[in-house]
């Protein structure tokens, strides 16, 4: 449905000019001088010719079939035009106009329009407010930018287009190569989701990266990504992550949860790779698109400097690589060929005095050993350097190998010719070893997500039935808040074991139920107003006798109506006092983009004082889950320390498994937490001790 974005037959510019100061000029320039082979159309009543070309006063009288459409026209006579386009059976159209939502409430409306135009004649936008397309296969340059990018593997897609332009330029000085480039603008219609299936089908693009400020369907771009990265890496950026709400949030989770740990986890989950600036973000691109991927995480280094090769060793550690112990008939082999004073050693250090021949035979040797996937080749520029040699001999000896060989020729004036040389030979170089490390490290790490078995969720046994009927009876009430009392319908509903546990409106029944359970009991506050009862000193743990149960009754309901003046107060709940076991959160705060954010962390009090919690979108797999629990970093307390027997695992991967079910089958679920869940020794289970939720109002 997108080829005519990119391969069309014709390219009508509507609103092309004569004048080199305006923007349809400079598009129609672009497609011209680009090298575009097809027919071009330039659409303005007022001029008979432009730029040796026929003009037309409206795509309508161009006689022939149209494939893409690019409207550079003031933005009141887009939506006219953009039906035109529908009228002549267009079906791809780039509106580089500005003017729409980005420019208030009468843009946004006619923005709308727009859209609105397009689902009627079936076509499809890119736009508004965008710099345009590029494909250097076709070629098309189809943008208002300056120049044509060389051709390369990597396609790039940007909100941002400002940012489209700088990343243009950085490629026209030869530092990488497109095989496609879209600015998205406001994406009223086409979005990243759209391109990043289109894409996943691309011969000619071996890697796709993604500048995001928004995803408008988060679930939709994960379903997506999961299968295009079975095949090609994504790497993505996202700006905007710092934390902000629309609304006030009540439970743990939600304030914990922001649009950072959204796309954190949901980029984990589809597979992508997330890099922390655009810096790294091309820094990757280089590895994927020009190095086949590794296939473990054992690093040979090459140098003819100790200090880079420390360094190279520091970074590469730091990023969770193995600096390997070379075999012994390789570090015999090197032994026998290197001056005495190098090192055989990895990383093997050449001498500042290395020529090229060296170079060849160290680099020749450690990519030959079976203890190493890829290779670091560092070069400085010392007195005997043959930099433009040894260059030459980098990269032959990165095509001869099917390991990913990355260089890092450190300088800038001397050495700039040999990274030149580089280029020819596709191989990657970074200007510094901290910088070559997290780019094997990204190829490493989609390598092994690339090779896992795809796990599906495992629905568990539910009775969805009382779940909804209480939902039903909480809105008629008027509330959007349910506390623990009445949560343990939903807790028993959804199986989660629970304490033996009664709700008593007056001291005496307190006495009653405590007995009925047996010493000790725990009180808490009843009431739908008081989501945190600790806060308010709403929770008596230990109570040992009737008398006790009485005064802990009366202290509680005192402080309730004393902190919380107008919340209603249906007494207390009288609990089995559970035995002790490690205190764990699991709860959801659903995020606007991406749904369900499950959590996962240490519960009790410390919580958001620590904020040691791991997310996932749900719903997810067991596996997930288990790489969840295994990720928080205070998990030692988990597995065990000091002699203490783990913690039940299966427990807490089936209490996130049945949270991932329930947080889906409902989603008007909007906040939740399980805290504490009481896990036990392993294989003595655990229990849900209290629970809170939050509805979505009916005027969201």
């Amino acid at each position: 449905m997108l080829e005519n974005f990119f391969q069309p037959d014709s390219v009508a510019v509507i609103g092309a000019s004569r004048d080199p100061e305006k923007l349809g000029f400079a598009v129609l320039n672009n497609l011209k001088e680009g090298g575009y082979e097809g027919r071009l159309y330039p659409i303005n009543p007022k001029a008979e010719e432009i730029l040796g070309l026929k003009a037309y006063e409206s795509v309508l009288d161009i006689e022939d079939p149209v494939g893409l459409a690019i409207i550079v026209v003031p933005s009141k006579i887009v939506p006219h035009v953009l039906r035109e386009c529908g009228e002549k059976g267009i079906s791809a159209v780039v509106i580089i106009t500005a003017g729409f939502r980005e420019a208030g409430r009468e843009g946004l409306e006619r923005e709308r329009e727009l859209l609105d135009i397009a689902k009627e004649y079936d076509l499809r936008v890119i736009g508004p407010n965008c710099l345009g397309v590029i494909d250097t296969d076709t070629p098309l340059n189809a943008t208002f930018a300056a120049g044509m990018p060389p051709s390369g593997p990597i396609a790039f897609m940007s909100q941002s287009g400002a940012l489209g332009t700088a990343v243009l330029d950085i490629a026209m000085a030869g530092r990488i190569g497109f095989s496609k480039f879209v600015s998205l603008g406001n994406k009223a219609d086409v979005s990243e989701t759209d391109l990043l299936k289109a894409w996943g089908e691309d011969p000619s693009s071996r890697v796709i990266l993604i500048y995001v400020e928004g995803l408008p369907d988060g679930q939709e771009f994960m379903r997506v990504a999961r299968d295009v990265t079975r095949n090609k890496p994504v790497v993505a950026i996202k700006s905007g992550v710092t934390k902000s709400g629309s609304r006030a949030v009540s439970s743990h989770t939600g304030s914990l949860a922001g649009s950072e740990e959204a796309y954190v986890a949901a980029f984990k989950q589809a597979g992508v790779t997330r890099a922390g600036s655009m810096e790294q973000v091309f820094d990757y691109a280089l590895g994927f698109a020009y190095q086949p991927l590794l296939r473990g995480n054992r690093v040979g280094i090459v140098t003819n400097a100790g200090g880079p090769g420390i360094l190279a060793t520091d970074a590469v550690e730091r990023a969770g690589l193995e600096i390997p112990r070379l075999s012994g008939e390789t570090v015999q082999a090197l032994k026998e060929y290197l001056p005495g004073a190098a090192s055989a050693a990895n990383p093997v250090d050449v001498l500042g005095d290395a020529l090229a021949d060296r170079y060849e035979h160290a680099i020749k040797l450690v990519l030959d050993d079976s203890n190493v996937d890829s290779v670091i080749v560092i070069v400085t520029p010392q007195a005997m350097t043959e930099i433009e040699s040894t260059a030459h001999v980098v990269g032959q000896l990165s095509q001869e190998s099917d390991k990913p060989v990355l260089a890092c020729f450190m300088g800038e004036s001397r050495i700039d010719a040999g990274i030149r040389i580089l280029r020819e030979y596709d191989v990657p170089n970074y200007p510094f070893p901290e910088r070559v490390a997290p780019a094997l490290a990204a190829m490493e790490s989609y390598r092994r997500e690339k090779d896992r078995p795809v796990f599906e969720p495992e629905p568990c046994e539910v009775c969805q039935p009382p779940v909804r009927e209480l939902f039903s009876q909480v809105r008629e009430q008027g509330r959007v808040s349910i506390g623990d009392a009445e949560a343990r319908e939903v807790l028993e509903a959804y199986g989660f074991p629970v304490p033996e546990s009664y709700l008593a409106e007056t001291p005496e029944e307190a006495v009653e139920m405590a007995e009925r359970i047996g010493y000790p009991v725990v009180l808490k506050i009843a009431s739908p107003d008081i989501l945190h009862k600790t806060d308010v000193g709403g929770v008596k743990l230990n109570v040992n006798s009737p008398g006790d149960v009485r005064d802990a009754f009366d202290l509680i309901v005192y402080r309730a109506s004393r902190y919380v003046p107008d919340a209603r107060v249906w007494g207390c709940l009288v609990q089995e006092m559970v035995r002790e076991g490690r205190e764990i959160l699991v709860g959801m705060n659903r995020d606007p983009q991406f749904g369900p954010l499950v959590a996962f962390g240490l519960g009790g009090i410390y919580v958001e004082a620590l904020r040691d919690v791991a997310f996932r979108i749900a719903p997810f797999s067991q596996e997930e889950a288990r790489e969840m629990i295994g990720e928080i970093r205070s998990y030692p307390l988990l597995a065990g320390v000091r002699g203490e027997s783990p913690a039940d695992h299966e427990a807490m991967v089936d209490a996130l498994m049945r949270v991932s079910q329930l947080v889906t089958d409902f989603p008007e679920i909007v906040e939740l937490d399980i805290n504490p869940l009481t896990v036990f020794d392993e294989g003595q289970g655990a229990v849900a001790i209290d629970m809170r939720l939050v509805l979505e109002s009916e005027s969201s």
